[in-house]
């Protein structure tokens, strides 16, 4: 193996943006000849880059419908523990992994790394993949990102499908995540199997991008609702409400939400905080839906002051602690 083949699959650097048209309707009306060709390509031996929270049960639960894998952190201790505990195969390096797979899935911080881990480096992993083979990035990227890195994988022969996640690490535990795919109907198709042995619902969303699309907002409207319930909460508490039974009226009232019913009692007034989503991939993901909506000219003041409240809670208690501790950053503000 050359020594030119890179260690590390991440690396965050910023990457030009690309002017906001995202759809591509041919690609979904027309089958192109790779699609054609690919469709009827079974996807055996996958590789899988990004053994996180969210990616080891998701990479076990491939392995236990059958799936050969073959994976890389650049933890490497993740990757050894897969392959004892689960029978995945190693990859000592990043694009080791590209030539003996029909499939690629990346499950990054963002589209900066899935790209740098793909097309940085010479030999690269893009290059290494087998003519006609998939990607299928599950990271949570900016659909503008997603769009250039189709293109620059086409020039490959390699397809590529956006197919974000939404559900937290027990559903990836369960194998109930539910996900949306942006993509070649062909592709998205030939990736079906491999999306079902991680998820119990499977949502087609339309052209390339528009899954990163989808799920930038709905994690918007999940961050929003968190907000607004833990606000509530704090100020009904400070009036001389128990928070207890305000959850419990919010979840049989017209302000129920996730958060509501899955959150407030678990994460904020138990004071666990440990959800598995990190309070600065919901940041970046608002964000990503605040960019969104600016590219195409929509105003959403909503959007842009809870960007703000997310970005600035990032800053002050750090993105690495959960999601819901956000509780405590709007406590401090009081």
């Amino acid at each position: 193996m050359s020594k030119r083949c890179r260690r590390s699959p991440l690396n965050y650097a910023a990457r030009d943006a690309h002017p906001a048209r995202f759809g591509h309707p041919d690609r979904e009306t027309e089958m192109t000849a790779r699609d054609a060709s690919s469709a009827d390509q079974a996807l055996r031996t996958i590789g899988f880059i990004g053994l996180g929270k969210m990616g080891q049960p998701m990479a076990t639960n491939l392995i236990s419908r059958g799936f050969e894998l073959v994976v890389f952190d650049a933890d490497l201790a993740r990757t050894q523990a897969l392959c004892e505990q689960a029978g995945a195969r190693a990859a000592d390096q990043v694009c080791e992994v590209g030539p003996r797979a029909d499939a690629l899935i990346t499950m990054l911080p963002d589209g900066a790394a899935v790209r740098s881990v793909l097309l940085d480096g010479e030999p690269n992993l893009a290059g290494s993949l087998r003519a006609g083979a998939l990607v299928i990035d599950m990271s949570s990227s900016a659909p503008h990102q997603t769009i250039e890195l189709g293109r620059a994988l086409e020039t490959k022969d390699v397809g590529l499908i956006d197919a974000p996640v939404s559900g937290g690490v027990k559903r990836a535990v369960d194998a109930t995540l539910s996900v949306m795919v942006g993509g070649g109907p062909a592709e998205v198709t030939r990736a079906r199997p491999v999306l079902e042995a991680m998820a119990e619902t499977i949502i087609p969303t339309g052209a390339l991008g528009t899954g990163h699309a989808m799920k930038a907002l709905n994690n918007y409207v999940s961050s929003a609702g968190l907000i607004a319930a833990i606000e509530a909460v704090q100020v009904g508490a400070a009036f001389g409400l128990n928070p207890e039974v305000m959850v419990d009226i919010l979840n049989v009232s017209t302000g129920r939400n996730n958060s509501t019913e899955l959150k407030l009692k678990q994460q904020v007034l138990s004071g666990a905080f440990n959800s598995g989503f990190a309070l600065g991939l919901m940041s970046k993901d608002v964000a990503t839906a605040h960019e969104l909506a600016r590219r195409l000219g929509h105003a959403t003041p909503l959007a842009d002051a809870c960007t703000a409240i997310w970005k600035d809670a990032e800053d002050r208690i750090g993105g690495t602690a959960d999601h819901t501790a956000i509780a405590r950053y709007l406590q401090e503000l009081s």
